[in-house]
């Protein structure tokens, strides 16, 4: 698109407020509105950010040429085909369906409509992340940890699609590759679904990843380990930072074998930079050149739909053992 692309936010929740405060004042984007059908809520939202709450979803629709779909993950589908038929670029907040039968008929009317999506995968514009990608040479294995008090919005999905898949994604980007094999283990502690789960995913190629996510812990942390041939990279995901420890160029293997040395005779570290940046921001950002035909999408629905995959093997996983434990105590 040459002109301006009208852009408006569909969800008004806590992650639609930050959608569109930050969609309001983006370049190359003229920022519409807000539908919410919470009438109150959409108000609020409206008078806090001073802007305008279209009455109904039609009235945004006709009104802007993409959208910001940020409703609760059950209506993603519904709300997505809507804006579809009528012919509106999509960011998609993760994950992109709930199914995979809604995410590839999502996909397929995208197609045929000739339109963009776009999914909200926002660690991958985390500044750890952006700083270690030209780091990252075919990691081995992959140790992930994200945990966080408990919050009821995205209580309504198990954690696995609330707060893991994340790093799913993250995961499948930075190994690359078919998955071969998930294993997985998780429990309900304050709601009838999956509060904390592990999960460890086996690729074709032979690499590992271990993922743990909890919604149910006492402190925040989210944290990725990546270890390859030639070192292993620590990543922060929470405070953005990261670092990368390799063994020295000039180290005498026949001598580190045979006598102790310090760990920095051997192991050099380095600091990981990045430019600082709010991930959204740069999700939104990016999606904007994309729709200017500027840059490809980063985050494509295909890859929104893989994550969504293995999430879901993921889930099956843990219900399969579920079920056996329920058996066994019977």
């Amino acid at each position: 698109m040459s002109a301006p692309v009208r852009l408006g936010v569909i969800g008004a929740g806590s992650l639609g407020y930050h959608h569109a405060r930050i969609a309001r004042d983006l370049p190359g984007l003229v920022f519409r509105g807000i539908f919410e059908a919470n009438a109150e809520r959409a108000g609020t939202v409206s008078r806090d950010l001073g802007i305008r709450a279209y009455p109904a979803l039609d009235a945004l629709l006709d009104d802007v040429d993409a959208v910001s779909i940020v409703t609760p993950t059950p209506a993603h589908h519904a709300v997505a085909m809507r804006a579809l038929e009528q012919g509106k670029h999509l960011l998609i907040e993760k994950p992109i369906t709930v199914t995979l039968e809604e995410a590839d008929e999502l996909l397929a009317l995208a197609e045929r409509q000739g339109v963009l999506v776009q999914i909200g995968h926002v660690e991958r514009f985390n500044r750890a992340i952006r700083a270690a990608q030209p780091h990252v040479d075919r990691p081995l294995f992959i140790d992930s940890n994200r945990l966080a008090p408990f919050n009821p919005r995205g209580s309504d999905v198990a954690v696995v699609l609330d707060l893991m898949i994340h790093d799913i994604d993250l995961v499948l980007t930075l190994i690359g590759g078919g998955v071969r094999d998930v294993t997985a283990a998780g429990v309900g502690v304050l709601t009838p679904s999956i509060d904390i789960a592990n999960a460890r995913v086996t690729f074709d190629s032979g690499a590992v990843a271990t993922i743990t996510a909890s919604r149910v812990s006492k402190e925040r942390m989210r944290k990725l380990r990546i270890f390859q041939r030639n070192g292993y990279l620590s990543l922060d995901l929470g405070a953005g930072t990261g670092e990368m420890y390799r063994l020295r160029e000039d180290v005498d293997l026949p001598t580190l074998v045979t006598q102790a040395q310090p760990l920095e005779a051997f192991v050099e570290r380095i600091p990981l930079e990045a430019p600082e940046g709010e991930p959204l921001r740069l999700e939104l950002e990016s999606f904007a050149e994309a729709l200017r035909g500027r840059a490809p999408v980063v985050v494509s629905g295909r890859a929104g739909r893989e994550a969504l995959a293995v999430a879901l093997r993921i889930v099956a996983d843990i219900d399969r053992s579920r079920a056996l434990l329920g058996a066994a105590g019977a």
